[in-house]
């Protein structure tokens, strides 16, 4: 094991300033620092080490300190954002939705949709009232073109194959129940009645921290900037390593070594990144190879409309893939889209907002499928990132072939939010050597990489 480090020598990356971003919730903010404004001394050794606390660390470590009696292992997670405000699940639309094109996808949203209905049994509190995370349950409706109308329904009936909730509707049939929308060029669209909708990632955040700091779990302000690792098993064919420390730095600059068994990343858009301290791309063989996760930045608009769609309308994804959702009851709204070819990817340098991509691309795509929108006033807008999959912009989860206590959790591509509990509880299962998983993720393993096999999912948003 390489000796303890007082001074990381290595090439440093360049983290991306906040930006412009969206002002989190009063509340979520006062909780935050209530919660977690005592600085926790880094341990120099601990069983299980999580880099990264959003949403997908946080479930991580929740299910592994929920499932194991008398806190056998010790839990740490590292988040070098304790206040989140460029994390992903923070800046996201909170959109959750069981319509995919990839069954797991479609298993995945739903473990999500169940545990959020059973929150007060798995973050509860005595003597305090159940979490609330502002569950919208108006669905996400789906609109397809005639070319795309047979291949949709073709996908309902796989969802509802799984337990999803959807139906099929006309063009006529939208239109009834619709009024406000344009159906031209429209024939056909799925629509979620149960199950879908939004919620607040906030108060999920801040709910799960909680209970995991009074489950034991250990939450580190700190940057992970390096790993030590060793042989595994010398006398193996083929050469495995594991991690056999993690290298940090504080907020006070100064710098930590702590032993570990074994290394989850959940570092989100930056996990390629830590993919890379691990060891990935930089040698032979599976270790050649890199982890293909980069941060892709995405806005988000909030705009204003006195006579726009009601309170029962779902979160609606046009023929164009630009989306919009109600916001709270005041005639608010919000909306976005992804860019049409790699050329048009914004820079990842900061967090600012490009009004110009609503104004050429949006807001003509909204005013033609829902004509009250011809008349709106933008009020806000922001930007996150998603931990985008450059290979196939699916889900990449285990153990890594070579570095054998390295666990990946990472590449959801925007669908980390209604993917992390589910996920969480898969990374749990793997660490407890369960015999039995809840929803069989093996596919999504980082051996399809090695195998330049690609997972495709057609439901991109």
């Amino acid at each position: 094991m390489a000796a303890f480090v007082t001074k990381w020598k290595g090439n440093e990356k360049i983290r991306p300033g906040a930006g412009k971003a969206r002002k989190m919730g009063k509340f979520f903010k006062e909780s935050i620092s209530k919660m977690f404004s005592l600085k926790e001394e880094i341990p120099r050794s601990t069983d299980l080490v999580i880099v990264g606390g959003g949403l997908v660390g946080s479930a991580v470590a929740f299910f592994v300190a929920h499932k194991q009696t008398n806190r056998e292992r010790e839990i740490m997670v590292i988040e070098r954002d304790p206040m989140y405000t460029t994390a992903s699940s923070s800046l996201s639309a909170g959109g959750i939705r069981h319509q995919f094109s990839v069954t797991e996808n479609v298993q995945m949203s739903m473990f999500t949709t169940k545990f959020l209905r059973n929150i007060k049994f798995f973050l509860g509190l005595i003597d305090q009232p159940p979490p609330d995370v502002q569950f919208n349950h108006q669905g996400y409706l789906f609109l397809a073109t005639p070319e795309k109308a047979e291949k949709l329904e073709e996908l309902v009936k796989m969802q509802k194959y799984l337990g999803a909730e959807v139906e099929m509707f006309s063009a006529e049939m939208l239109k009834q129940r619709f009024p406000w929308l344009n159906i031209d060029g429209i024939e056909a669209g799925s629509l979620g009645l149960n199950g879908e909708g939004w919620f607040d990632p906030h108060s999920l955040l801040a709910a799960l921290k909680q209970r995991n700091i009074g489950l034991g779990v250990r939450y580190i302000d700190a940057e992970v900037i390096g790993f030590t690792k060793k042989l595994s098993a010398p006398e193996t064919i083929g050469n495995q390593y594991v991690l056999a420390s993690v290298i940090s730095r504080d907020t006070d600059g100064d710098m930590f070594e702590t032993n570990c068994h074994q290394v989850v990343n959940c570092a989100g858009p930056w996990a390629g990144q830590i993919g890379e301290l691990a060891g990935m791309g930089t040698e032979t063989g599976a270790l050649s190879i890199p982890l293909p996760v980069v941060p892709r930045k995405r806005f988000i608009y909030a705009y204003h409309c006195h006579n726009g769609p009601g309170i029962s309308t779902p979160l609606t994804v046009d023929i164009t893939g630009t989306y919009f959702r109600r916001e709270g009851l005041g005639g608010m709204y919000i909306c976005g889209a992804s860019p049409e070819s790699e050329e048009e990817e914004p820079s990842i340098e900061n967090l600012d907002v490009d009004y110009e991509f609503f104004n050429e691309k949006i807001w003509p795509r909204l005013a033609h499928r829902i004509p009250a929108f011809e008349n709106i006033k933008l009020k806000s807008a922001w930007a996150g990132y998603y931990d985008y999959n450059v290979w196939d912009q699916n889900l990449i989860i285990g153990p890594h072939p070579v570095i054998t206590n390295f666990l990946l959790a990472n590449g959801m591509s925007g669908h980390g939010l209604q993917q992390s509990i589910c996920v969480g509880n898969a990374i749990s299962e793997m660490i407890l050597n369960a015999d039995t998983y809840t929803v069989d993720l093996s596919r999504f393993n980082f051996d399809r990489i090695i195998r330049r096999e690609k997972i495709l999912e057609d439901f991109i948003v």
